[in-house]
């Protein structure tokens, strides 16, 4: 998993000129390793702003707004049964829905170009919260369900986008020992029977989508694609496999499947896939053969906005 960070700074570097922010890398990618099950702590990395309002206990994610605009076509969504507002009335450019994207650095990926797609509406607000590795497995070094139990209420979303990917299929912790170093209770998924990882797994995605999509919320989830190495894509399946397990159990969340739209034909992995824009195959992937290139970021961020598009509509908002 630790071959994943140097790509990620290239990504990162990428995506921040295409998407236009303004403002000098905080902290960046650099130096960031990914959280491991033998024992060792991710470095502390912050996410770029562009002058939006860092929120949250630790003081290291960062919440950042983006304009733009593009229309929206794409596939591989499955659309909620319901949809209720939190909002009194329809989403409108005086009274818009506010809609939070938050996640991992795939949130971080993904997240400006469906800003830009969402701010295209002119009936939608964003919020851009992620965490560079992080993810539900170690709470040890970044604790995502009490870090939305702080800002939700700030933020007050009618719509949650979130995502978890690479780095949680790994060894769980239950927070940190007395000396610091992280309480490993449960070993990495490995495949084979992996029913002890799967029931906590569960519990806490679980755990997090009750919450998201609580109080008239509507929340999607968006799924995470193989790699290219199998030994790592057989863990991610384990991860995938959970999360769409309890996708399915709420109504009220929205799966996306990426592991689909990323993979091949055969349902192997894929470097090239087809563009819905302009219907040309193209290469999605960085260098690290799990993250997504700008070009497979904005084909996802498609595919979401579709899913977002058609709850804005159920909320009455004129499309």
């Amino acid at each position: 998993m630790v071959r994943r960070v140097g790509a990620l700074v290239v990504v990162a570097l990428v995506l921040f000129g295409v998407v236009r922010v303004v403002g000098a890398l905080a902290g960046g990618d650099d130096g960031d390793t990914v959280a491991g099950a033998d024992g060792s702590t991710p470095a502390d990395a912050t996410a770029a702003s562009d002058g939006g309002t860092v929120v949250g206990a630790t003081g290291n994610t960062t919440i950042t707004s983006a304009p733009g605009s593009t229309d929206a076509t794409g596939a591989g969504s499955t659309v909620p049964a319901t949809s209720a507002a939190v909002s009194t009335g329809p989403p409108t450019a005086a009274d818009p829905a506010v809609v939070l994207i938050a996640g991992d650095s795939d949130a971080g990926t993904f997240g400006p170009y469906l800003e830009t797609l969402l701010d295209d509406t002119g009936v939608a607000r964003t919020q851009l919260d992620y965490k560079v590795s992080s993810g539900l497995s170690r709470p040890d070094f970044f604790d995502w369900p009490s870090h939305f139990r702080q800002i939700i209420p700030q933020i007050q979303p009618d719509i949650v986008v979130v995502t978890f990917g690479g780095n949680d299929p790994q060894g769980l912790t239950d927070g940190s020992k007395a000396d610091g170093t992280p309480n490993f209770i449960i070993g990495e998924p490995t495949g084979d029977g992996d029913a002890e990882w799967r029931a906590e797994y569960g519990r806490r995605v679980g755990e997090v989508m009750d919450y998201l999509a609580s109080e008239g919320r509507t929340l999607v989830w968006v799924g995470i694609p193989n790699d290219d190495n199998p030994d790592v894509t057989t863990r991610l399946r384990v991860q995938d496999e959970v999360v769409r397990a309890e996708a399915a159990k709420r109504p009220q969340v929205a799966f996306v499947d990426t592991w689909k739209r990323f993979s091949g034909r055969e349902g192997g992995w894929a470097e090239f896939v087809i563009d819905p824009r302009d219907s040309t195959a193209k290469d999605v992937r960085a260098d690290d053969g799990f993250h997504l290139n700008t070009v497979g970021a904005e084909i996802l961020a498609l595919d979401i906005m579709e899913v977002v598009r058609a709850d804005l509509v159920a909320r009455g908002a004129q499309l």
